[in-house]
């Protein structure tokens, strides 16, 4: 069954990611409920400004299973294809190497005992060895070509040095395989002087830890070409909103148009009375324009999707998929059974008064087929809640405890917890799940999946 992973991002943001096949529509749904004391509501809190500065989405092709044996050459000469052509499918091949970098040097974290986490390191070495070999085999004598693939290859070789020196940072420890170690530190320092013998990067750059970060991520966007798609965002509000402000304008002028002339009627000749009734009838009507038309424009939006991202190929320029967003304010009674079902299970002390906000998105795939080697298109919605921590109260306080005879004080903070229900509905079912976001005023703290209250607090 296709699934939705949720997980922490950076210190005050979190990601949901899951997969999409070809021609699949899907929908994923989040229901954040929110502590009254949070001061987070719809007064204070904007739906669009939230969305437009916290809410990101990314798309990109992606395979579950691609690991670094299973990586293709596909790119070609420059005898064999066109500009485009070349520089497509070398970044295509570069992504692979990276993404099946990441995942085989993650998987080999995982073995904690040296007799076979030292030979797992020694053979990803050789494997990557043997890819980096097929990207250097043919360098493009065409200026333009070569610029990508310097770029590629100036990326490809920091990226993999910097995964090694990781494994070998995280690993496990042990002076039983210092032959293994040494073929790990060997490539590592290999790649680092070929980088230097074709200039790279100057070294003002190498010198300055930021600046030759900061020049890696460019490059890593570069070789995304491609394969991750390019965005457009869509109101789909603007529209209907400029048509209720006009209405509501409207209905407004003619009721004030129908006292004015009845005013009018009323006196004979202009007064002061007559000019103090059309200034009181005028600022009325200021004073409740901008209420009526925030009061009808949420009564027309309710329920109504406010935003649409379309994901294009960057080369073709080929519509691949597309979400259309919802995000707002809710009340109780507008929460599925199976939704309102699953918050009742928290545990009494946890029930408090909440606000309720609703984000969701309907996926839908357009084409029949991905590029070879792809099976999925991977999409990433991130939320940041920086938004959420300026209504926050810092509440640090003491905590006394009683040691023997002698009173001991620790500084506490104050945190606040959101309870989170993760909705996500495909061709396969329906998955849902309870997460309790504990966060302060400086990050999120934790992120639990809650999979039974009885014993939870």
């Amino acid at each position: 069954m296709s699934r939705a992973q949720l997980s922490q991002d950076e210190n005050l943001s979190f990601k949901v990611h899951y997969q999409l096949l070809p021609k699949e529509t899907n929908q994923l749904d989040l229901y954040f409920s929110i502590p009254t004391d949070m001061g987070i509501n719809a007064e204070t809190l904007n739906e669009t400004d939230f969305f437009t500065a916290n809410i990101k989405s990314h798309s990109a092709y992606y395979s579950e299973q691609l690991h670094l044996p299973l990586v293709r050459s596909r790119f070609i000469s420059q005898s064999k294809g066109q500009k485009t052509g070349y520089r497509v499918n070398l970044n295509l091949f570069c992504y692979q190497i990276r993404i099946a970098l990441d995942a085989d040097v993650k998987a080999t974290l995982q073995l904690k005992e040296p007799d076979t986490f030292f030979p797992a390191a020694a053979e990803l070495v050789e494997q990557t060895t043997g890819l980096l070999k097929k990207l250097r085999r043919y360098t493009p004598p065409d200026n333009k070509l070569k610029s990508y693939f310097q770029n590629a290859d100036n990326y490809l070789s920091w990226h993999t040095e910097q995964a090694f020196l990781k494994l070998l940072s995280n690993g496990p420890k042990s002076s039983e395989f210092t032959e293994e170690r040494n073929v790990v530190i060997e490539f590592c320092q290999r790649e680092s002087q070929y980088r230097a013998e074709q200039t790279y990067n100057s070294q003002v750059t190498l010198d300055d830890p930021n600046r030759i970060t900061n020049k890696m991520k460019l490059l890593e966007r570069l070789i995304e070409y491609g394969v991750v798609f390019t965005k457009e965002t869509i109101d789909l509000s603007s529209h209907l909103k400029r048509l209720v402000k006009g209405l509501v304008t409207g209905v407004i002028m003619a009721f004030v148009m129908f006292i004015v002339l009845n005013a009018r009627s009323n006196f004979e000749e202009i007064t002061v009375a007559l000019i103090a009734l059309l200034g009181v009838i005028y600022g009325l009507r200021e004073i409740f324009k901008e209420d009526l038309t925030q009061w009808a424009w949420r009564l027309i939006q309710r329920g109504r999707p406010k935003w649409r991202n379309k994901f294009k190929n960057s080369v073709t320029d080929t519509l691949i998929c597309s979400q259309t967003i919802w995000l707002e304010h809710i009340r109780k009674k507008d929460l599925p059974h199976d939704v309102v079902k699953l918050l009742k299970k928290r545990r009494q002390q946890n029930k408090q008064a909440a606000n309720l906000m609703h984000f969701s998105c309907k996926n839908q795939v357009y084409i029949d087929e991905f590029l070879p080697g792809y099976d999925e298109v991977q999409q990433r919605i991130t939320f940041n809640m920086a938004s959420f921590v300026r209504y926050l109260k810092k509440g640090a306080g003491k905590l006394y405890t009683l040691d023997g005879q002698k009173v001991s004080k620790k500084s506490v903070e104050r945190r606040y917890q959101i309870n989170l229900v993760l909705r996500f509905t495909s061709e396969q079912g329906i998955q849902l799940e309870r997460y309790k976001l504990t966060m302060n005023r400086s990050e999120i703290v934790a992120i639990e999946l809650m999979e039974d209250d009885s014993n939870s607090s």
